[in-house]
């Protein structure tokens, strides 16, 4: 989700105090415990005149205007499954996602070509931030995975007690793209967090970073085009993206000390070469000259790479290692790329598309709703499969693999 510097998702306010708060209760979690709704949004006019919003955008966007209480909790529960790296990479980086991925980069191939001679940030780095962020625009008008952003921005900026400013902040810009008439209330659609689009822009990022890259007037995170360029923007403007660079390399580590594999030294790679690293595919590094830093994510036993400054840029979109190495890679494989010379201590192949379906089948059947049979593991297949997990008693991770489709083969 692109936002402003490196914001978490992670909350503070409970679910079940947040039911409270439609009527005014629950002071220990609400930033206006004895403030109704409707009271809060009639003195939120006065900040709305303040940044530039007439009366008019105000009452349209406020008419009827419910807070979504569901926000809480969902900013509570973030990330709602813990996952190992290898699992993390193996559901974003499906079957399911790459078929998908590589239908889109043929389709926009062109406009890819485009935006690198324009912006110079290369197609496997758009093209991992899209799949990650909406899956090639498959989830982008999903109502199991997008809704009407008013309901819970206003939330979060009435109730959202920890980062109360930036959830007003995020609120009055959404206000402001209305105003400027960029979007309509009701067809501003995004995550629970308010992030939009096929690369899910925050409101202060449309409005700040937003490209009219395919001059229909106006820039808007729901055209492929203007995403994906503004997204390259956001890389260059707030990740310091270099043209020409790629986002790193992997390698090995055969007889290098530890204590380098902590992300933190920035050396040129063939200093990193003279100190043992290695191409871990053989060969020769290239870009011998550029910056980089050495990472071992689960240690010198599994994948290691070499992080250049792009690396980071992705990044910038999400304050997450894993989340930059899901993007970077997928982007790669989508391409063309193989998997990791390295394999994970303790990891195991994914799930072939076929495979998912059977899991989504199988998990249908004895009545555990996946939202659908389609081979993409989302958040419905991973809570089925936790359900599923916690019934054979085992510790539930959501996680669709090997030992998952074995039990449900042999249970029914």
């Amino acid at each position: 989700m692109a936002r402003r510097g490196a914001l978490s998702r992670r909350g503070l306010l409970m679910g079940a105090g947040a039911l409270a708060l439609a009527g005014g209760a629950s002071p220990a979690v609400a930033q206006s415990a004895k403030q109704p709704f409707s009271v809060w949004v009639a003195e939120f006019r006065a900040k709305a005149r303040a940044r530039g919003i007439t009366d008019a955008v105000y009452d349209r966007v406020t008419r009827g205007l419910q807070p979504d209480l569901s926000v809480y909790a969902k900013d509570r529960a973030q990330p709602e499954f813990r996952e190992e790296l290898w699992q993390y990479l193996n559901r974003r980086i499906s079957e399911w996602r790459l078929i998908t991925g590589r239908a889109a980069a043929k389709e926009n191939a062109s406009l890819l070509k485009r935006l690198k001679a324009d912006y110079g940030v290369e197609p496997d780095v758009l093209l991992g931030l899209w799949g990650m962020e909406s899956a090639f625009g498959e989830l982008v008008t999903d109502p199991d995975h997008m809704h009407p952003v008013f309901p819970s921005l206003a939330a979060l900026a009435w109730g959202e007690r920890r980062r109360r400013r930036y959830w007003e902040t995020e609120y009055l810009n959404a206000l402001a793209i209305v105003q400027r008439g960029w979007g309509k209330p009701e067809g501003m659609l995004g995550s629970w967090a308010g992030a939009m689009g096929h690369t899910q822009w925050m409101p202060e990022v449309w409005l700040n970073l937003g490209v009219d890259y395919d001059g229909n007037g106006y820039p808007s995170p729901y055209s492929v085009a203007d995403a994906l360029a503004g997204s390259s923007r956001y890389l260059i403007k707030r990740g310091s993206y270099q043209r020409g660079l790629p986002w790193g390399f992997e390698v090995t580590m055969q007889g290098v000390d530890d204590k380098y594999a902590d992300a933190r030294r920035w050396r040129t790679v063939a200093d990193w070469a003279k100190l043992g690293v290695r191409p871990a595919g053989g060969g020769r590094f290239a870009y011998p000259k550029a910056r980089a830093r050495l990472w071992a994510p689960v240690g010198t036993d599994g994948p290691c790479f070499l992080l250049t400054q792009n690396f980071y840029a992705v990044r910038s979109y999400n304050p997450s290692m894993n989340y930059a190495l899901a993007v970077c890679h997928l982007g790669d494989r989508v391409l063309g790329g193989g998997d990791f010379v390295t394999p994970f201590p303790g990891g195991e192949r994914a799930l072939t598309l076929a495979e998912v379906q059977e899991v989504q089948r199988r998990l249908t059947r004895i009545g555990l709703d996946t939202g659908g049979v389609d081979g993409r593991v989302g958040n419905m297949t991973m809570g089925a499969v936790a359900t599923f997990q916690r019934r054979m008693g085992v510790k539930p991770d959501g996680y669709a693999g090997l030992d998952v489709l074995a039990a449900l083969r042999k249970a029914h």
